[in-house]
């Protein structure tokens, strides 16, 4: 039974992560990391993706298959399997994983600070302006975690997508996005591991050159999956899906589920 940090790099495409990560790589270099390739399921879009993610359900079967899906998701989620097995849940995200898990729609004045045990996201900071500085979120998430000591923590920076979308795939202005996240995370990284946590850090999506994403392209549905943690086996062999995180974060968590998962990433 681990406790569990999972970021998720919105936007983020495996070309750029690829040479653009250099903390991550240099863990991966000292092999005490490894760095996956994953395909994202489609639609490409980012509310489907978080609902994959955190659920392991495919945006085809969820129903969750565009961004204007306003509703509690249908399915059960890392959280919920989380909080009904004692495990104590938070979340430094958009507002738009507040409205799958905790409620729908988003009421800013309500919903922004959450910490409400009863609700699947027990302890939330939640943003609503895609340019929310992502060194602002890292410090909400680190504060959520000082605080509240969670068993499994989502952290959900946008600036890397924001970047994308204003200036696309191939600009300095979206790889220089993916480099502060990588020198934010630098900030934080070893401080978690060192208190126990397993980290995964991966994106719902990547990004293409007309400054959007929701199709085939390999640089739209390419993204990264970095491991760190005492937990997994850095196994050469692994071959994750997006469907299996779900799973695999819930069997690091030692909490019941019914979901696919990943075994050989796990030691």
């Amino acid at each position: 039974m681990h406790k569990v940090i999972l970021v998720v790099l919105d936007g983020l495409s495996y070309q750029v992560a690829e040479h653009a990560m250099g903390h991550l790589q240099a863990y991966c270099a000292a092999e005490r990391a490894a760095l996956y390739r994953l395909q994202c399921e489609l639609p490409a879009l980012s509310r489907p993706l978080y609902e994959c993610i955190l659920t392991g359900v495919r945006p085809i079967d969820s129903g969750i298959v565009h961004n204007d899906v306003v509703r509690l998701s249908r399915e059960r989620s890392i959280f919920h399997y989380a909080r009904d097995a004692g495990r104590r849940t938070a979340a430094a995200a958009y507002h738009w994983i507040s409205e799958l898990y905790n409620r729908a729609p988003f009421q800013p004045a309500r919903d922004r600070h959450s910490d409400t045990p009863e609700l699947p996201i027990q302890h939330g900071h939640f943003y609503y302006a895609d340019h929310y500085p992502d060194s602002h979120l890292f410090t909400d998430a680190e504060s959520l975690r000082l605080r509240h000591e969670p068993d499994f923590l989502l952290v959900h920076p946008m600036n890397i997508d924001d970047a994308g979308h204003r200036h696309g795939l191939d600009s300095a202005e979206y790889r220089n996005a993916a480099r502060r996240a990588d020198i934010l995370l630098a900030e934080y990284l070893q401080r978690w591991l060192d208190d126990g946590y397993q980290v995964l850090v991966t994106a719902d999506h990547g990004m293409n050159r007309d400054r959007s994403h929701n199709g085939l392209l390999a640089e739209e549905r390419d993204v990264p999956l970095f491991v760190l943690g005492s937990a997994f086996s850095f196994s050469d062999s692994a071959k994750p899906l997006q469907t299996e995180l779900c799973g695999t974060v819930c069997e690091l968590l030692g909490v019941p589920h019914d979901k696919p998962l990943c075994r050989e990433l796990l030691r």
